[in-house]
């Protein structure tokens, strides 16, 4: 028997009847809404003044603010992986958003049956299980279905490109197809799904993870009402029968699409408190990396990415810092903020401290529970910050002691570029530092290579 599934057992095993009992009594709900390309400085909370976000800043008014979070990923499929599974994409099983073919159609490279995800655990102790909205890590019928890794509910995209188009012809209830037949507004439709789980489960521990697709084009929202006339707009004309679709009013449709995020950060609000379990969820509200400049979205006008250099698929900060804010009524009672440095990969272990699982081997992250009660001592900090990226000819990151060294073109050895920069006093990776501190560069390239292992689905060679 394979050492992780002997792990597996022993979670399921620590959930006796003594420790479900004891979940249905004290332990928190948690609420993870987790939304798809928003930049961080979309949000009021951390700078935005054009996009009204009301219900996420006052989230953050009640809650722990963190302003040095890392997403686990620059793209889609391998962020949501490193979120469950609590590696980063040096270890991760999904590196990349990799399709793969199947009997059921074209879906995403899946999660094998041994890669134990949060809502695994969860399970194991005795929560309701949901996810809504997007997964990209598996199709049905495979090991990597989201009813296969934990989840007892599921309904959305299976394939992580299939959510660009906001009126499909089909979603997935669990594995079923539910056809739609391009006339439902996807994300309406998934929220609602999302917030009858919660109905019919708040007497209970549940995991209710919001995997929401907006922001991400096809800027596509049917009421612009609200920003039709409040920017200057370049229309997006697109020809082509492949892309993202023709969008008139780009800026009106991005800034509809956030506060509609916001508006249902707001009715997940209102319905905790409505069934009197408020105090008792953690909510956490994420992207799952940085902006995205496609389909006619101008992030400089919005300044979506802040203080960062880069976009979506990009190593800079700018491509893999996420917002991140927690409220815990019953734990967090005021305002706070932190410069802790955290992870998407970080998720994992944080839940399994906070519900009484046993620690889970083999996984990079470290649990932040601490910084959530405000006792003990700091989570230690990580030793480093670790990316590889396998589009755009190939792209390694990583970060130690505030140096970060980014190489690019690593499929092309012959057009390998390095860049080095000193975060503490440039944040915005503007001064590249590769000629002062070549020793520096050597000691991160070095520890780069060192920290990842091979992966038989993601080689730099294979990256065009």
């Amino acid at each position: 028997m394979k050492k992780s599934a002997l792990l597996m057992g022993a979670i399921l095993v620590s959930a006796s009847v003594e420790t479900l009992g004891q979940v249905k009594d004290k332990a928190p709900n948690i609420v993870f809404v987790l939304a798809d390309d928003m930049g961080i400085g979309d949000l009021g909370c951390y700078g935005q003044r054009k996009i009204k976000t009301p219900n996420i800043d006052q989230l953050a008014e009640g809650g722990l603010l963190f302003t040095n979070h890392y997403s686990g990923s620059t793209v889609s499929a391998p962020s949501r992986c490193s979120l469950l599974t609590g590696k980063h994409t040096g270890h991760g099983y999904i590196r990349g958003n990799k399709g793969v073919k199947s009997e059921n159609g074209f879906f995403d490279l899946h999660l094998p049956q041994e890669e134990i995800t949060v809502a695994e655990i969860l399970k194991a102790q005795g929560y309701a299980t949901m996810c809504v909205g997007k997964w990209g890590l598996g199709g049905p019928e495979t090991s990597g279905s989201p009813i296969n890794k934990g989840f007892d509910y599921f309904f959305g995209y299976l394939s992580q490109g299939a959510a660009h188009r906001y009126y499909p012809e089909y979603l997935y209830e669990n594995e079923k197809k539910v056809m739609l037949n391009g006339e439902v507004y996807s994300h309406f439709l998934i929220m609602e799904k999302g917030l009858d789980f919660i109905k019919k489960n708040a007497d209970q521990p549940f995991f209710a993870y919001f995997a929401i697709t907006p922001p991400h084009a096809d800027l596509d929202y049917p009421d612009l009402s609200q920003y039709e006339d409040a920017f200057p707009e370049t229309p997006y004309i697109n020809n082509k029968k492949k892309g993202f679709k023709t969008q008139m009013k780009p800026k009106a449709a991005y800034a509809s699409m956030v506060s509609e995020i916001d508006k249902n950060v707001g009715q997940i609000i209102q319905l905790l408190k409505d069934k009197g379990i408020w105090e008792n969820t953690i909510f956490i509200f994420s992207s799952d990396n940085g902006v995205h400049c496609v389909g006619g979205h101008e992030p400089d006008f919005f300044d979506s990415n802040g203080p960062y250099r880069g976009y979506k698929r990009d190593l800079y900060e700018g491509g893999v810092r996420a917002p991140f804010i927690v409220n815990w009524p019953n734990v967090i009672k005021k305002k706070r903020t932190t410069d802790h440095i955290t992870t998407f990969w970080d998720f994992l272990p944080t839940v399994a401290e906070i519900v009484g699982a046993k620690p889970v081997k083999e996984v990079d992250g470290i649990s932040y529970l601490s910084l959530l009660t405000g006792k003990g001592k700091e989570p230690r900090n990580h030793d480093y910050i670790y990316y590889e990226f396998y589009e755009q000819g190939g792209k390694q990151s990583i970060l130690k002691d505030g140096w970060k060294l980014i190489r690019l073109n690593m499929s092309k050895p012959e057009k390998l570029k390095e860049e080095l920069y000193y975060l503490p006093d440039d944040i915005g990776e503007e001064k590249d530092l590769i000629n002062q501190y070549p020793g520096k560069a050597s000691m991160l390239r070095e520890l780069a290579m060192k920290v990842r292992t091979e992966s038989q689905h993601f080689k730099w060679e294979n990256s065009k």
